[in-house]
């Protein structure tokens, strides 16, 4: 049985590379090859493949975020999201979009296209070291309102600022932040910022 896989990465160099990868193996076929997040999920719509392998870091979408809507959309594809990035927040927010397999960008083409596989037939293949780290650091303590308001901050704007962009009073906007301050154990938004943006909440 030859297992469709559509292929989402944003390098060109690389994204060729795995195409080559791929065919050295008999039973895989990329059906399709796309630099970005939404021709990726237009990919998965037309050709309903077996799997898709996309890139956690994409322009137009996010892997995660091209997860999430296979998900939302009852897409039956088993996804494989590669990472440059071993974020154990990263890992969190896959497996809660439906992902069957998250492995970083140095994985061994042999193992690769095992993960592939057990991922296009209903299997899973979790990178043993992230899977650790994640159950070292947990899902986030902040919510998602918090975690809204925190990115923003990351990005330079004032309270005043993220309450006009989300629509909160600024009195809310600093709310927010003191309580992701409170539960992230730190005394400024920068550090907030880093603890959550290294974590992967972000």
């Amino acid at each position: 049985m030859t297992l469709r896989i559509v292929l989402a990465e944003d390098h060109a160099l690389l994204r060729e590379s795995l195409r080559t990868v791929f065919s050295l193996a008999d039973d895989i076929d990329v059906v399709a090859a796309v630099d970005n997040g939404a021709d990726a999920l237009e990919a998965i719509r037309r050709e309903r493949p077996d799997g898709a392998m996309v890139d956690i870091d994409m322009p137009r979408m996010s892997g995660l975020e091209v997860a999430e809507a296979v998900r939302a959309e009852g897409l039956d594809c088993g996804l494989l999201v590669v990472t440059s990035y071993g974020k154990p927040g990263y890992l969190h927010r896959a497996m809660r979009a439906g992902v069957r397999g998250f492995v970083t960008k140095n994985i061994s083409p042999d193992d690769l296209i095992t993960a592939v596989r057990k991922v296009c037939t209903g299997g899973r293949h979790v990178d043993p070291e992230i899977a650790a780290d994640a159950l070292a650091v947990g899902e986030t303590p902040l919510t998602e309102r918090e975690l809204d308001v925190l990115r923003l901050s990351g990005a330079g704007l004032r309270p005043a600022e993220i309450g006009a962009r989300l629509s909160l009073a600024e009195g809310t906007v600093r709310n927010y932040l003191s309580s992701a301050l409170t539960k992230l154990q730190v005394d400024n938004r920068v550090a907030a910022y880093r603890v959550a943006e290294e974590a992967g909440w972000l």
